[in-house]
């Protein structure tokens, strides 16, 4: 199969990045090392190309209704310019996929996982309702992420629109380096910072600009590698290991996005059943104890018996140490619970944490 490009692709190869398949598209993975790259982002700013992700749009007199369906979070309590973090549900619970809704004054933008997009944007289809259309545009934008606590100084350089005076989840429509954009102050990183949405033909010119503006902040080119271990030192779920369609938002701890009270949605009457009979399970945050990495699918212990298996893991660059997510049975998941983490046969002490990790 032939893998998609961005269009960055040459910008990245000229950068001299490890490419990799992902989602379909060769993706940037590192430039200079994983490491290196996170502690960029923690420390200044740092850029991702994330343009393999979807966007599709809700427009129409139900598009309202048809997005209140689709998702769990309260999508009539957004003002215009707002955006939210939601999942979609089987009628069973299990995730069809986590993401962002954008609300415009005539339509929603719903930006989801690059690697579910093509099933998303069918199971929206067959669950279409009233009069609306659904339209996949992911295509048409190149998205970046701006990531960093120079983040705002950066691209304020860039822009007419007042950064500052953008909230937290919320988004303007202006120009930013001469290219007319989307400008939304959300990331994946834990770190302030924006995501900016705009035409693939303003790409190069837009990256050049950024990264002109930033050098006086030491900013870098960031791959997927250093966004995995950004996101997962703040405990952000990854879609395909922390949450997939046999789990669900209430175990997930993604209580708080699931509006039980809001009305009808897919899923909403098996989470009400599944919270009425009690959690069988949690994800759980922990930190190993020991010298060691877990990784996905590795076995959680307690004692003799196997409680669980983790879902992510990583050693975190900020920490120094072994650090990562992992469904338990309910009655392991308490906050300062003692485990062990089966890596390569042997068991390595962990300890359940409240998350973040940093």
């Amino acid at each position: 199969m032939d893998l998609k490009k961005t269009a960055l692709y040459d910008t990245h190869v000229k950068l001299g990045a490890k490419m990799v398949p992902f989602a379909g598209y060769s993706m940037p993975v590192q430039y200079k090392g994983i490491r290196e790259e996170h502690r960029r982002v923690r420390e200044t700013v740092g850029v991702f190309d994330v343009s393999h992700m979807g966007e599709i749009i809700i427009s129409g007199p139900a598009a309202l209704e048809m997005t209140e369906r689709l998702t769990v979070n309260d999508v009539a309590g957004l003002a215009v310019g707002q955006a939210q973090y939601t999942a979609m549900c089987y009628p069973d619970g299990g995730i069809v996929d986590d993401l962002l809704v954008y609300r415009y004054a005539d339509r929603f933008l719903l930006v989801v996982n690059a690697a579910n997009k093509d099933k998303d944007y069918a199971w929206m289809l067959k669950n279409k309702i009233g009069d609306c259309t659904i339209e996949d545009v992911s295509d048409s934008y190149t998205q970046l992420a701006v990531q960093g606590k120079r983040a705002e100084a950066t691209l304020q350089k860039l822009t007419a629109v007042d950064l500052s005076a953008i909230p937290f989840y919320w988004f303007k429509e202006g120009r930013l380096a001469g290219a007319d954009m989307i400008i939304s102050r959300t990331g994946y990183t834990g770190e302030p910072g924006f995501e900016l949405y705009f035409e693939n033909k303003h790409a190069v010119k837009v990256w050049e600009a950024v990264f002109e503006a930033g050098a006086g902040f030491d900013i870098e080119p960031i791959g997927l590698g250093a966004r995995d271990s950004l996101r997962l030192e703040k405990k952000m779920c990854l879609y395909g290991n922390d949450i997939d369609e046999t789990t669900n938002p209430l175990e997930a701890g993604l209580g708080w996005i699931t509006k039980l009270g809001k009305g009808d949605f897919i899923g909403r009457e098996a989470l009400l059943k599944i919270k009425s009979e009690g959690l069988k399970r949690r994800l759980v945050a922990f930190t190993l104890d020991a010298p060691g990495f877990p990784r996905h699918g590795y076995a959680i212990h307690k004692g003799e018996e196997k409680v669980g298996h983790v879902t992510s893991g990583t050693v975190s660059p900020i920490l120094e140490k072994g650090i990562g997510l992992g469904y338990v049975k309910k009655e392991f998941s308490k906050i300062g619970t003692t485990i062990e983490i089966e890596i390569r046969k042997k068991r390595v002490a962990a300890t359940i944490i409240k998350p973040p990790f940093v």
